[in-house]
């Protein structure tokens, strides 16, 4: 039985190594927010600890139903109060390493989800 469909209509990841995603034939080498409705820009972090709760307000700015939030090469999660902007907008948050939030991303837009992926992309 096949599930998924051969071509995704959305904006999709298509690969990921150390620093970096594939977006649209791209290499992309900064932290990025993804979104499947088209929705593509930078996300002003380069570590983990350059995060704060305007980064997370950024996220709920963008009106998606589900955040997937990858923390980089090791699963990290926010302090709770950064998610105040998402948590007043109803907005769920999903915390992952950013190889498995690209994979979560993927899945969920080809469902039709109104999702974004908040990609931490550490330089090696």
């Amino acid at each position: 039985m096949k599930l998924q469909p051969d071509i995704i209509s959305v904006q999709s990841i298509s690969g990921y190594g150390p620093g970096w995603i594939g977006v649209a034939g791209e290499k992309i080498t900064t932290s990025v927010l993804i979104g499947s409705g088209g929705e593509r820009q930078a996300w002003a972090c380069n570590r983990f600890e350059d995060l704060d709760q305007s980064h997370f307000a950024e996220l709920a700015a963008m009106d998606a139903e589900l955040v997937i939030f990858g923390s980089g090469k090791r699963i990290r999660f926010p302090q709770p109060v950064w998610l105040q902007p998402l948590i007043e907008k109803r907005i769920g948050i999903e915390t992952m390493d950013t190889k498995a939030a690209c994979r979560t991303y993927n899945i969920l837009a080809a469902e039709g989800r109104r999702v974004v992926a908040a990609l931490l992309l550490e330089s090696t």
